[in-house]
């Protein structure tokens, strides 16, 4: 039956389960309720035609160990300033888009998911009982654990504040910082620190020959990146690993660390930083025949599970924890929840009408990064190659390290239902 819109009503009503209420989660979980709304998705790049015909009912599960959509590339800087602290997290309850009933969000973590009975079980971080949840779709976006200063290590936006308030402090009042390992975060961290306490030496320490070294990008964009921390101030000492940090007490009362290369040369320094990648994926809920042996969620072009169990066509995986080529980034996690979004809202309008899904598949993800160096930023993409400026800067992360910039103000933003 038309509804007041024109748009027709299915009788049908879906359960969908999102496992992570980061980019990947809350591109999905969006999409797919413009879709169902016979509305353009509002990432609708990849959406040919006009907006849907029908209208789905659909009920919509969030769970996430924070109470927030975290801005997790802002992290460098979100540690390191109040402002951008106050900005980077926002509650879920505050998300004008997930204010519906259509939306449940849980605060808490899943403990095992029964993909042949379409059950989770999920620890609810306040109560600490456990919620069994059913759902007629999953879409796993958890992601991988990482380590502090990687991210936060509170799970509150209220601990979080404080907490970036005592790292911001530690850092200003050091006498001299260290930051060990020259990943993306790393040179981040080194960039952003430098900028924010220009009085502060900072030195980045990584133990291979270059930069950005276990990602798959070209030497030249490792050392652009070098030469750009060296402009900015920063000491980088490559080639080295620590092998020793001990702590030392200095004059004053005033405790400082003496760090030892591999080399014997010992550094001291009043902080020490640790941005070496220890990314485990956090998908031990799932079943290991859904896994590959890294613990990542083996999938089809689809982004549908490939393992070989009960109902795949049903379960979905994107950003960081699916088994996909290419560099782990926001905006392939977004790029995938769109996918996803897609081909659950054919699935279902499938699942009414009787006829095959037309699903969309993804493409095997190029070797691309931007990165925020402090006042200038540096990017890489096959077609473009190597880039870098104060302009790049702003069209990549405008003022806030892209967090209202057209790549995500569609996800926690200001947008209404």
């Amino acid at each position: 039956m038309p509804s007041n819109d024109g748009v027709l009503a299915v009788a049908r009503s879906f359960r969908v389960l999102v496992i992570g209420g980061s980019y990947g989660g809350l591109s999905a979980a969006l999409n797919l309720w413009d879709l169902s709304r016979g509305r353009l998705p509002r990432f609708n790049y990849a959406y040919e035609g006009p907006p849907p015909a029908h209208r789905i009912p659909i009920q919509t599960t969030i769970v996430d160990e924070r109470d927030g959509y975290y801005h997790l590339i802002g992290t460098p800087k979100s540690l390191a300033c109040e402002k951008m602290a106050t900005e980077s997290w926002t509650r879920f309850q505050d998300i004008p888009a997930l204010k519906s009933p259509n939306f449940k969000i849980i605060q808490g973590s899943v403990s095992k998911v029964d993909c042949a009975a379409k059950v989770a079980h999920i620890t609810d971080t306040t109560t600490k009982s456990t919620i069994t949840e059913p759902y007629d779709y999953l879409i796993v976006a958890s992601g991988l654990r990482r380590e502090y200063p990687t991210v936060p290590e509170s799970l509150q936006r209220d601990d979080f504040l404080e907490e970036a308030r005592k790292h911001a402090e530690n850092v200003r009042n050091a006498q001299g910082v260290v930051i060990v390992g020259g990943g993306a975060v790393g040179v981040e961290m080194a960039a952003e620190l430098k900028m924010l306490e220009p009085q502060q030496k900072v030195t980045l320490i990584h133990s291979r020959s270059r930069l950005l070294s276990s990602e798959p990008l070209p030497d030249e964009v490792a050392k652009r990146v070098c030469s750009i921390l060296q402009e900015e101030g920063v000491e980088v000492i490559l080639g080295q690993r620590v092998i020793d940090t001990t702590a030392v007490d200095a004059e004053a009362g005033q405790r400082m660390w003496r760090l030892t290369l591999g080399d014997r040369q010992q550094i001291m320094t009043g902080h020490v930083l640790s941005a070496i990648s220890r990314c485990v994926p956090t998908s031990t809920y799932l079943p290991a025949q859904t896994l590959d042996k890294e613990g990542y969620v083996k999938v089809h072009s689809s982004l549908q599970f490939s393992g070989d169990i009960p109902n795949s066509e049903h379960h979905y995986a994107v950003g960081d924890l699916a088994a996909w080529p290419g560099i782990k980034r926001c905006g392939g996690a977004m790029h995938m929840g769109h996918y996803a979004a897609l081909n659950i809202h054919q699935q279902m309008l499938a699942e009414c009408s009787g006829e095959k899904p037309s699903l969309t598949t993804l493409n095997p993800s190029p070797a691309v990064i931007g990165l925020a160096l402090g006042t200038k930023a540096v990017s890489y993409t096959p077609d473009e190659g190597t880039r870098h400026g104060e302009e790049l800067l702003v069209s990549l992360f405008g003022e806030d390290m892209a967090n209202t910039s057209k790549f995500t103000e569609t996800i926690p933003s200001v947008q209404a239902i």
